[in-house]
């Protein structure tokens, strides 16, 4: 008798455990193929609208439209996946709203129609990011996230090479229209995705950092507001902020207009060159992104963070004075080298700032805020400066926003140094990145 019960015991596991291996590999392909639905078409739509008749300033600013929309709904839809049993509903949803909104780009190109698909990307690709991150808590458990949530990164740089690639290609042999087909494609699969992953493999207390056994009251804590608090008191973290701000005020808008900048001079196939701008941005964060955890590892967050820093003016520098087909390599290698390094320090270093508050997800937060305040504005800007004094200039302009970052990095290095030595906050940081208050309870105590 106690055999048979031993033995159902283990068949019992071992179901649970296939269903979780399913859920993993579900989750792998789920990164892959959601790369275009954070991004939509991405830098494609510049060409493509630039070829329709647009002009800078007007494609910037649909562009920004964008960008605020997803950086105001982020912080909401973190607070609905928290809550809520569907997640896998969600990434349906957001999927049908991408493949929805690469056809209304190609059924007109009027300026109310490209906006609103741009918001209803934005939107969607804001709320995937929070529910992919809280179905694989939810589904290895705080111990496993580390592990599963660096597979899952490893699959979406991927999936972000590869779409480009074939975005290139099929652009290059069936027009620009057929960019956004593939866009449509990749949503598909990536909703066919979620569905592969079985529902009950999702703990959804686990998924947010609340797992069996947990002391938490997560229900009553003030979340959002005492974040705010947090940030506003940590002089550090408010140079850190104000650091980001200036960098993506300027690094936002480099790649959609340098883009528009070598395509509109005849200097590069449209659809070739785009996807090449990303490819090799992608290609050299994955390399950087390893070295930045060696660097900070041994040095600390200040100078990988001024490293990053520093990539932008150079990056500017080099884009205003090379607008031809070969420029892509140095200045899309320049982005992955200051956007690489920023993955790994940034997250880190506020994980480190507030050790033992309580609010490291809440400070993660703020502060992707004010990035994406910068980094939203950035097109806008720069699509109306290249319309009023040329690229050229506009590259120098943007660059020179960075000057800014350094300025403060430097002027205030006594005290962020100190702040940045440690990396075992860092490290607990990319451990609890998704979700995770029980990290910063355990820091707390």
């Amino acid at each position: 008798m106690a055999t048979a019960v031993s033995s159902t015991k283990r068949a019992a596991t071992s179901g649970h455990d296939d269903g979780r291996t399913r859920a993993r590999r579900a989750l792998e392909a789920l990164n892959f193929f959601m790369a275009d639905m954070q991004a939509g078409i991405g830098p494609f739509l510049g060409v493509f609208l630039q070829q329709r008749g647009w002009q800078a300033g007007p494609i910037g600013t649909v562009m920004t439209a964008g960008g605020v929309a997803g950086m105001l709904f982020t912080a909401p839809a973190g607070a609905f996946i928290d809550h809520t049993k569907k997640k896998k509903l969600v990434v349906v949803v957001t999927g049908i709203a991408t493949v929805l909104a690469s056809f209304l780009i190609l059924w007109s190109q009027a300026w109310a129609v490209v906006t609103v698909s741009q918001v209803a990307t934005a939107i969607a690709g804001a709320a995937i990011g929070p529910a992919v991150a809280g179905m694989t808590l939810g589904v290895v458990r705080q111990k496993g996230f580390n592990a599963q949530n660096g597979r899952n990164q490893a699959f979406n740089h991927a999936g972000n090479m590869i779409g480009a690639g074939l975005s290139g290609w099929l652009g290059w042999q069936f027009g620009m229209p057929a960019i956004f087909y593939l866009s449509a494609a990749f949503g598909v699969l990536a909703i066919l995705s979620v569905l592969a992953i079985p529902e009950k493999a999702i703990d959804h207390q686990a998924a947010r950092g609340l797992e069996q056994g947990e002391d938490s009251d997560d229900d009553g804590e003030p979340g959002k507001a005492e974040g705010f608090k947090v940030l506003i008191r940590n002089k550090p973290m408010l140079i850190l902020a104000l650091a980001l701000a200036c960098f993506h005020l300027g690094n936002g808008g480099m790649l959609p207009l340098y883009t528009l900048a070598v395509v509109g001079a005849g200097k590069g196939n449209p659809a070739v060159f785009t996807a090449t701008t990303v490819v090799v941005a992608q290609a050299v964060m994955i390399v950087v992104s390893l070295i930045a955890m060696k660097v900070a590892a041994g040095r600390g967050y200040w100078l990988v963070l001024l490293i990053s820093f520093a990539a932008l003016p150079a990056r500017g520098l080099l884009a205003g004075s090379f607008i031809e087909h070969w420029g892509v390599w140095p200045v899309q290698a320049l982005d992955g080298i200051g956007a690489g390094l920023q993955s790994v320090a940034v997250p880190g270093l506020v994980a480190c700032l507030l050790k033992g508050t309580g609010r490291v997800n809440v400070g993660q937060g703020a502060v992707m805020t004010v990035q994406g305040v910068g980094a939203s504005l950035s097109p806008a800007i720069g699509g109306w400066i290249a319309q009023e004094l040329g690229y050229r200039a506009t590259f120098f302009i943007l660059g020179g926003f960075a000057i800014a970052s350094l300025a403060l990095w430097i002027g205030f290095a006594a005290t962020l140094r100190p702040a940045c030595a440690g990396t075992d906050g860092g490290g607990q940081g990319d451990e609890d990145g998704a979700g995770a208050d029980r990290g910063s309870k355990e820091g707390a105590r």
